[in-house]
């Protein structure tokens, strides 16, 4: 089931050889990561370091928090991602395949907790709504360095969406 997640990591790592070594997390993302255990929280970080990314790229001040919001978030999130076009759709790229591993690591651990679907669909959920902003970020492309980072960003995107697409339904009980 979400070892599908997988086939869409291969060509990540070309994406991220291609480009400089470059951390694809701030050290303050990093360390929150580390500090969460839990897959579907992990998931919901990984899920805020893509909104940050996407929010740089498209200069989304609808989204951008007001002062105060702004001023609590860094201190939890540190500074908004710096770096190139490339270099952010890269680190995109590498933090949907770095929450696509975390799901699959999970999955072969403990294959029927219950923590996989529901990360599963929160990272697609987010994806249904990375994934516009990503496509329209072709048509302003410039160069290849930069297009495979967006179409592997993009590819990962759709991975995801269509790993969920094959999970039953979810258990109303629960």
């Amino acid at each position: 089931m979400l070892m599908l997640l997988v086939s869409g990591s291969v060509s990540a790592s070309v994406v991220h050889t291609f480009l400089s070594q470059r951390e694809h997390l701030t050290p303050e993302e990093i360390e929150i990561v580390r500090d969460t255990q839990e897959l579907d929280r992990r998931t919901a970080i990984f899920i805020k370091a893509v909104e940050r990314r996407i929010m740089v790229l498209t200069n989304s001040a609808a989204t951008a928090p007001t002062k105060k919001k702004e001023k609590d978030e860094e201190e939890k999130w540190g500074a908004m991602p710096k770096g190139t076009r490339t270099q952010l759709l890269s680190d995109i790229s590498r933090i949907l395949d770095e929450a696509i591993t975390n799901i699959d690591d999970s999955a072969a651990r403990s294959p029927k907790s219950p923590l996989l679907p529901k990360s599963l669909r929160k990272l697609a959920e987010s994806s249904n709504k990375f994934l516009p902003a990503l496509t329209a970020m072709r048509d302003g492309v410039a160069g290849d360095s930069e297009r495979d980072a967006l179409e592997q960003a993009i590819e990962n995107a759709q991975t995801v969406i269509e790993a969920a697409g094959k999970l039953p339904p979810p258990d109303e009980k629960k």
